[in-house]
């Protein structure tokens, strides 16, 4: 998952001098003839080994076109900078889920408006209602934005889901 230009951007986050190492390595054991660089396919296979998962078309598109026209693949340092922000991606995520599920206090697997406004009562209880509101309602967009299952339902007792 990588972020749209407009939306929400974590905090930096760097990779302990182990995880970078691995990162390296990993890089190396995928440029099998020692390139220099990764082919997509090399570089597919590197997002397996570290993410555990197999990245689509539109990922690897999207990582291959940001490629230097002069390389024939994504060179080591551009390589720990792509990993560095999946890396902070899926903490991000990770730390929404886990804000999410502890709002989730019937454990249902989405937030009522109901919810939602107990939870920022207990957060900032100075809120006006109407921001509450508001705030639920820019969060649902932006999850739906992000291509996170969301919504809101027309009625007073709406719901926001996160899966």
């Amino acid at each position: 998952m990588f972020f749209s230009q407009a939306g929400a951007r974590p905090r930096m986050w760097e990779a302990s001098p182990s995880e970078h190492k691995k990162w390296v390595e990993v890089f190396k054991t995928c440029d099998e003839e020692n390139k220099g660089y990764l082919s997509r396919e090399d570089f597919k296979v590197a997002v397996v080994m570290l993410f555990g998962y197999k990245p689509s078309k539109i990922e690897a598109d999207a990582v291959m076109s940001s490629v230097d026209l002069n390389t024939s693949g994504i060179l080591l340092k551009e390589f720990l900078d792509i990993v560095r922000k999946k890396k902070e991606a899926q903490l991000y995520w990770n730390e929404i889920r886990h804000i999410f599920t502890a709002f989730d206090r019937h454990y249902r697997g989405y937030l009522t408006l109901e919810d939602f406004k107990k939870a920022f009562k207990q957060v900032a209880p100075k809120l006006s209602e109407r921001i509450i509101l508001e705030v639920f309602r820019l969060l649902s967009k932006l999850l739906k934005s992000e291509g996170v299952q969301a919504r809101r339902r027309q009625s007073a007792r709406g719901q926001l889901l996160l899966r």
